[in-house]
């Protein structure tokens, strides 16, 4: 069985998390000081060093500006899409 963290469908949620990021012109240390946490903590669960939970996705996507339950979605249609 694969570890959940190298999975397909995770390595796509954590894609979607970076494309908002990026979409906004905001750096992994902007991110890092909205959150109040080190750029390791963005850098590590972006390239899939790091599994983020169900709390810290909220606090990433309020940093973001990102409605979770939107962005829940798109993830389930890309991934659909993708055949994930």
């Amino acid at each position: 069985m694969i570890s959940s963290i190298h999975s397909p469908k995770y390595k796509r949620f954590c894609r979607l998390i970076i494309e908002r990021r990026r979409q906004q012109g905001i750096t992994q240390s902007q991110l890092a000081e909205k959150l109040g946490r080190p750029q390791s903590f963005v850098s590590k669960y972006e390239n899939g060093e790091r599994r983020i939970d169900l709390i810290e996705f909220m606090e990433i996507a309020a940093a973001l500006g990102v409605d979770p339950v939107e962005f829940v979605r798109n993830f389930q249609e890309t991934a659909m899409e993708d055949g994930i």
